[in-house]
């Protein structure tokens, strides 16, 4: 099928259909703070960022979010622990301060449950990779979210990202869609995205009861989240791998 791939700054008329578009994201996921306060920012203050594809009928059925920022400044250089979490709090700050950026970072690739299995998520980065080009940037990075992690939350994330395939190539398959694309692992960023709730938040999020003290296997999940009934509360803490993309 073939797909066509647009930016909202050139079809903003598309953006309800983008917000609109079901995906399969973990209710919990959807809760981290800092993706609440910045993410959704995305489309309307850098919405040549914000990338989707429409099928042969018209209908929304991928987006992909990227932000540029600056790395080689004071304080940064090196990509960071906290992730996702953080180079989204590092673009808006520069954004809104004009300092000029120097890399893009993905921030997310997401298909409609219907067109997962096609070869759609290689088709966005594609193009995600084509926008940063295009704009003169050298370099995207991505805080890589591994999309078969949550079968063995308990495996250490640095293990897990460097396993291989007879190939050489990741085993890992949403890594291995960014080694195809040339991407190489730069390192783990162990705190990539923090979500903390109530313990009712979490049984509503989730369906659990998060009623025992310690680890707690959440569907979705790439690590255990972390139950303290004792004191009423519960904390995820995302590993993610950072990768480079050289362009």
């Amino acid at each position: 099928m073939d797909y066509k791939v647009s930016s909202l700054a050139e079809r903003p008329d598309r953006l309800p259909a983008v917000l609109g578009m079901t995906d399969t994201w973990p209710e919990f996921v959807t809760q981290d703070l800092m993706g609440n306060a910045h993410y959704g920012r995305i489309p309307t203050e850098l919405p040549e960022y914000a990338l989707f594809a429409e099928d042969e009928d018209g209908q929304v059925v991928a987006h992909a979010y990227s932000v540029p920022f600056a790395l080689d400044v004071a304080g940064r250089r090196s990509l960071p622990a906290r992730g996702w979490d953080q180079v989204l709090a590092w673009a808006f700050a520069d954004l809104r301060r004009g300092t000029r950026p120097d890399t893009v970072s993905a921030v997310s690739v997401t298909l409609a449950p219907h067109a997962q299995g096609r070869g759609l998520s290689a088709v966005m980065l594609s193009a995600m990779r084509d926008t940063a080009r295009a704009r003169g940037f050298r370099e995207v990075v991505a805080p890589v979210r591994p999309n078969a992690k949550h079968r063995e939350p308990r495996t250490p994330i640095a293990q897990y990202a460097r396993r291989v395939r007879p190939d050489g190539l990741p085993e890992d398959p949403w890594l291995r869609v960014h080694a195809r694309a040339g991407a190489t692992i730069d390192s783990v960023a162990p705190a990539s995205m923090t979500v903390t709730g109530s313990l009712e938040e979490w049984r509503r999020w989730t369906g659990l009861p998060f009623d025992t003290a310690g680890d707690v296997e959440v569907p979705g999940a790439l690590v255990p989240v972390r139950c303290e009934p004792e004191h009423g509360y519960a904390v995820y803490v995302e590993p993610n791998v950072w990768m480079r993309h050289p362009l």
